[in-house]
């Protein structure tokens, strides 16, 4: 589907939404157990989410000042935000995934028609105009608030999102169009094999990772 900027900013909106209310009052244990990422605590992608929000705000900031703003310092600084997650409580969690979501916010919402056009570059070094960051963010609270492993599910999302996710994923896989095997299959259920996350599609050929 053809995605608008008014989109992403409602998929970030519900998306943020969604993932807030899913950490709202874990206990100090239940931050300790595994997502549903390998070998990622719910800690670490708590912190990934925060530490995101700052480095997507890094963009909102290029194109509101014309300064060059790189989403993060380095791949490293990038590793230790994620690390930063074991040595925080979850007070101090709770605290930073939600104020680094409503700074980002404020920031997006300052910005006038062309400063939106202004061109940023991506942590993979892709330059797109600043428009492209809702979209960034929503992917992450979106596809993030499942693999907390809360109980939440692709069907828990949008499906317009689902929709304009799973076109973004077959684009980056170099993929036309959905296999024959999964096409016509639960929209949801197609998202997560796409993205990788788990799936009860009986015929879904593997995949590799995504992202």
């Amino acid at each position: 589907m053809e995605r608008t900027h008014a989109d992403a900013l409602r998929w970030m909106a519900a998306g943020t939404q969604l993932f807030l209310d899913a950490v709202t009052g874990l206990t100090e244990e239940e931050y300790d157990a595994a997502s549903l990422l390998p070998g990622w605590s719910r800690r670490h992608l708590v912190a990934h989410v925060a530490a995101n929000a700052d480095a997507v705000g890094n963009l909102v900031r290029w194109a509101a000042t014309g300064t060059e703003t790189p989403m993060y310092a380095s791949p490293e600084a990038r590793a230790a935000g994620i690390a930063r997650g074991e040595t925080l409580s979850a007070t101090e969690l709770d605290a930073w995934v939600r104020g680094s979501a409503e700074t980002l916010a404020a920031a997006m919402a300052a910005l006038d028609e062309s400063q939106w056009q202004q061109p940023v570059v991506t942590a993979q070094g892709r330059t797109v105009p600043a428009t492209e960051t809702p979209w960034m963010r929503a992917r992450e609270v979106c596809v993030h608030a499942v693999d907390l492993g809360t109980g939440l599910g692709f069907g828990d999302l949008a499906p317009d999102f689902n929709a304009a996710l799973c076109d973004d994923i077959l684009h980056k896989r170099g993929l036309a169009v959905l296999p024959t095997e999964v096409a016509g299959e639960p929209l949801p259920e197609v998202t997560a094999w796409l993205a990788g996350r788990p799936y009860s599609l009986a015929d879904a050929p593997a995949l590799g990772p995504w992202l």
